[in-house]
């Protein structure tokens, strides 16, 4: 895994879409542009939302998703994120639970994202961030 700088972790927020189909707790993943491994929608805050209101955004622009975000987290993982220059950041990510309510065919990043509903347990061993998984793993809704 490539070196991080020193410095202290960049704040991040994710959402980690989810819906129950025929009585299992499914996880919606994506493909993340540049090196296709599966995550979840992520991305930095933004100017005038709260972190909550970003999670929901990115669900929207990384996969399409509108849905019920919860406004505390119920984890943080971190992971190392490559930047335009080149160089590694680590990033420390809190995850927002986000119930799914409707789902687009078409969404500001469909041309570079690929999206996939897989049961929690299956989404947790298919990514690659261990702290990611054990926030997947164990997530369930109330």
């Amino acid at each position: 895994m490539p070196k991080s700088s020193a410095r202290a972790p960049a704040h991040q927020i994710g959402a980690l879409p989810w819906r129950r189909r025929d009585g299992v707790l499914e996880v919606l993943l994506v493909t993340s542009r540049e090196t296709r491994r599966w995550v979840i929608p992520k991305g930095w805050p933004m100017t005038g939302r709260s972190d909550p209101e970003a999670a929901a955004a990115e669900a929207w622009e990384e996969a399409g998703l509108k849905g019920l975000i919860v406004t505390a987290p119920i984890g943080a993982f971190n992971y190392d994120k490559r930047l335009k220059d080149g160089e590694f950041r680590e990033c420390r990510v809190k995850v927002y639970p986000f119930e799914v309510t409707a789902e687009r065919d078409q969404w500001p990043e469909s041309g570079q994202r690929e999206r996939l509903w897989v049961a929690r347990d299956e989404a947790a061993t298919l990514v690659q961030e261990p702290g990611l998984a054990k926030i997947i793993a164990r997530f369930t809704p109330d």
